[in-house]
């Protein structure tokens, strides 16, 4: 859209009384005025809910353009430039991008000239040079619930210390690391944190990389705030446009929000896509007031995020024992040969095959992780002549959610994945290999991740966690050591079963 400065004030071009004055694209506008806030105006609710703590494209308000550039002129709403011009060429100031080759231009209908757009974020709507992101002027208030929280549950020694870290960093508008080991039941710490913010009246937001996620944590949050308006935002989610004290959503969505929480909460931040997109690192800092408290939460913080908590550069609690007591189970190595040999041969290696066969005679359910999809489907082709009801997942797989319900139930055998297992699926009783442990994709993240499928129950906290390999790397040593580290932490600070 096009807009006419007229006595300082912007009037879109549909909404000139004078025709004919020089119209140009907001982006074209070196100072973009704004109003205070007039008192007596009477505002659109509906519109300003709608806008409370966002930054939307005017194609994603519902409400006539007269109605928003009304309470633009009354100071309850302003035009931001979605692009603004650079000495390098563009800044997208809804994502954040400033890569040229992510930049492109077409003729424009509305502004009748090439207008360049961000290709970055065009999933989320297209922001270009004439588009106006619409931001409500005013701040987000929360609403103070004092008895919001109704969980009988109870936390560990280590949940509990956590958790008393947590509120602080609530209270205080600090940062906080929560690293966590895998089944610590860091979401349950959670818990006297949230319920403490929404006590002081914040709004708070839990953002995590995965859709899956999200699914899976909205429903447990409405059990433990019964009474509380908690919504989920994901691609395609029902609860688009709608506020809540609550928010549980994938770091995508934050793209929409602006000054909108008092707490965010990151969970796995060292996980993909957020721990390698710049631009989700900056739609999360986007979306937090100022001040505003951050807790981010992962079993696996990279290594300059340990050796920060180690120079006492970044705040941090540990978690170094799982909710049960037992000690994490340590990874054994196991040298395979080149197995990568054996697969073109159609066959794997001896002692890969044994362990397999030990799991389908012992009747215990596993998981395979192997590096890349390609060596995933001749694998999967080679074992189904062992048990056919084994099966093989991973991303581009359309059935890979039917897939991994039916390990859930017990109905396959052995599932054989790529490292989008290495989170979120969590089985009572099995036990886990990497075949092809040396291969570059398997980080000590990726390990310690992949090793953590194990032991997770009270029922069964034990298992087997085994590395087969044609050469031991660094990586696979660290995630040993940082395992082994772990459980050394726990004994020494009195966290795991004597018995």
């Amino acid at each position: 859209m096009r807009f006419i400065l007229e006595n300082n004030r912007l009037i879109p071009e549909p909404l000139a009384k004078v025709q004919g004055k020089e119209a140009m694209p907001i982006s074209c506008f070196e100072h973009l005025p704004s109003f205070p806030v007039h008192p007596h105006f009477s505002f659109s609710t509906e519109l300003l809910s709608f806008l409370e703590g966002k930054q939307l494209l005017l194609d994603e308000l519902p409400f006539p353009i007269e109605l928003i550039h009304a309470h633009y002129e009354q100071g309850y709403v302003m035009y931001k430039k979605g692009i603004t011009k650079t000495t390098k060429g563009y800044r997208c100031e809804r994502c954040g991008n400033e890569e040229a080759h992510l930049f492109a231009s077409f003729f424009c209908s509305r502004c009748q000239q090439p207008c360049p757009y961000c290709r970055k974020c065009i999933t989320m709507g297209r922001v270009s040079a004439c588009t106006p992101l619409i931001v409500s002027c005013i701040p987000v208030r929360g609403q103070m619930y004092d008895d919001a929280l109704h969980w009988h549950g109870t936390l560990s020694s280590g949940q509990q210390s956590a958790a008393e870290a947590v509120v602080q960093a609530i209270e205080h508008n600090d940062q906080l690391l929560v690293w966590a080991v895998c089944g610590a039941g860091k979401t349950e710490v959670l818990f006297p944190g949230i319920h403490r913010a929404l006590q002081l009246g914040k709004r708070v937001c839990i953002a995590t990389p995965r859709t899956d996620v999200v699914l899976e944590l909205a429903p447990r949050f409405k059990q433990v705030f019964p009474h509380l308006p908690v919504i989920a935002l994901y691609g395609g989610s029902e609860d688009r446009g709608k506020t809540a004290p609550l928010v549980i959503s994938t770091t995508h969505q934050l793209l929409r929000f602006y000054k909108a929480f008092d707490v965010m909460i990151i969970d796995e931040v060292d996980a993909f896509p957020y721990s390698v997109e710049p631009m989700l690192q900056y739609a999360a800092e986007k979306a937090r007031k100022e001040p505003s408290s951050v807790i981010y939460l992962t079993a696996t913080p990279n290594r300059q995020w340990q050796q920060d908590v180690k120079e006492g550069k970044r705040k941090a609690v540990t978690i170094p024992a799982r909710y049960h007591g037992f000690p994490l189970p340590v990874p054994t190595f196991e040298w395979c040969g080149n197995w990568r040999k054996a697969v073109k041969k159609q066959s794997l290696p001896r002692n890969v095959l044994a362990w397999i066969h030990d799991r389908l005679v012992g009747g215990k359910q596993a998981f395979l992780f192997v590096p890349h999809i390609e060596l995933l489907e001749k694998i999967v082709a080679i074992l189904k002549k062992l048990n056919s009801n084994i099966e093989g997942v991973h991303a581009e797989d359309p059935a890979r959610k039917e897939k991994v319900a039916a390990f859930r139930k017990g109905e396959l055998p052995l599932l054989v994945t790529t490292t989008i297992l290495e989170r979120g699926v969590t089985v009572p009783n099995i036990d886990v290999a990497v075949l092809g442990a040396e291969d570059r994709i398997f980080t000590e993240g990726a390990l310690v991740q992949i090793a953590g499928r194990v032991g997770r129950s009270a029922q069964y906290p034990s298992g087997d966690v085994r590395f087969f390999h044609y050469g031991k790397t660094k990586e696979m040593m660290a995630a040993k050591q940082h395992i082994e580290k772990m459980n050394k932490e726990a004994a020494k600070r009195g966290l795991l079963k004597t018995k």
